[in-house]
C-alpha cells in the first residue's frame, strides 16, 4: 500500500501566505477599530457621524444631485427628457464647446459647494479617494478612451499659496481608482499667466479672463501629438477655463479633449 504522499514544500508555502494575509487583515480591522474609536468617521460634506470614511450621511446623500443620464452629449448638462444618445442642448447647438465631451459626477448645490469648497480651501484632502471613485464612475466611457489624464494647472503663485493644487488631487485619485497611473500627467499643462479668480464673472469675462493662460511646455509636446487628453477640475461653471486648457492642448498637438469634473453648474448663466 502506497503511503500518503506528505505536503511539499509549495503546499506550506501556500498556507504560510493565507495565515499571512489572514493575520494582516485582522491587524488592519484592529487598527481601524481603534482609529475609529478615537476620530470617528465623518461625512465628507458636514462632518456628522457616519458609519464608515470616505462617505456621506443619509441627508447629504439625499441632497446630493448626482448627475446621470439623459444628458447633452457635449457639455453633460441633464435633460428632464432623454432625445437620443447624441443631442445637444440649446447652448451647445448655438456654439458648441472646443473640447468634445464633458461630464460630472454631481450638479452644483449646497452639498457639492461644501464638498468642492473643503477640498480647495479647508484643506480637506482626506476625501480624494471617495471623490476618485465617483469621477471613475461618472466617466467611465472617457477614461477608457483617454490616452492621458491631466489636471487644470494653477498658476505657481496660487499653488504656493494653496500648497496643493485640487484639480490634481482628482486626477492622481480617479487614476489610481481606474487603475491607470501611467496616463497621470500632473504637469501636462502649465498656467503661465496669473488671473483674477472667475468667482463673480459673467460667461463672457470668464472667456477673456483665461484667454492665453494655459500652455503645454515644449518637453510634452512629443508624448501630446495625436493623443486624447482627458481635462480634471472640480467645478464646471460656464466652462470658460475647460476651454481655454483644450485649446492649448490642442494648439499643442493633441487629437482631442474631453473634461471630467466633480461638480457643474445646471444652467450655467
Amino acid at each position: 500500500m502506497t503511503p500518503p504522499a506528505l505536503p511539499g514544500p509549495e503546499c506550506d508555502m501556500d498556507s504560510m501566505l493565507r495565515s499571512a494575509a489572514g493575520i494582516s487583515s485582522a491587524v488592519r480591522a484592529i487598527s481601524r477599530t481603534a482609529l475609529d474609536t478615537v476620530l470617528p468617521p465623518q461625512c465628507l460634506a458636514c462632518d456628522a457621524l457616519v458609519s464608515e470614511p470616505g462617505a456621506l450621511c443619509g441627508a447629504c446623500w439625499d441632497g446630493a444631485a448626482f448627475v446621470s443620464a439623459p444628458f447633452c452629449h457635449a457639455c453633460g448638462v441633464p435633460f428632464e427628457f432623454d432625445h437620443g444618445p447624441d443631442a445637444l442642448c440649446g447652448a451647445c447647438v448655438r456654439a458648441r464647446p472646443v473640447f468634445e465631451r464633458a461630464r460630472a459626477v454631481f450638479l452644483y448645490n449646497d452639498v457639492s459647494r461644501d464638498l468642492v469648497t473643503g477640498l480647495k480651501h479647508r484643506d480637506r484632502t482626506h476625501g480624494a479617494p471617495a471623490f476618485g471613485r465617483w469621477l471613475a464612475r461618472a466617466g467611465r466611457e472617457l477614461i477608457a478612451e483617454a490616452d492621458l489624464i491631466a489636471p487644470v494647472p494653477l498658476h505657481r503663485l496660487r499653488l504656493w499659496r494653496r500648497r496643493f493644487n485640487q484639480s490634481a488631487l482628482l486626477a492622481q485619485a480617479l487614476a489610481r481608482e481606474a487603475g491607470c497611473m501611467e496616463k497621470f500627467r500632473a504637469d501636462l499643462l502649465q498656467r503661465h499667466r496669473a488671473t483674477p479668480t472667475q468667482g463673480g464673472l459673467n460667461a463672457s469675462d470668464r472667456r477673456r479672463n483665461v484667454r492665453g493662460a494655459f500652455a503645454v511646455p515644449a518637453r510634452h509636446t512629443p508624448m501630446l501629438e495625436g493623443r486624447r487628453v482627458l481635462l480634471i477640475d472640480d467645478v464646471y461653471t460656464t466652462g470658460a477655463t475647460l476651454e481655454a486648457c483644450t485649446r492649448a492642448l490642442l494648439k499643442a498637438g493633441a487629437g482631442g479633449v474631453d473634461a471630467l469634473v466633480l461638480a457643474r453648474v445646471d444652467r450655467p448663466q
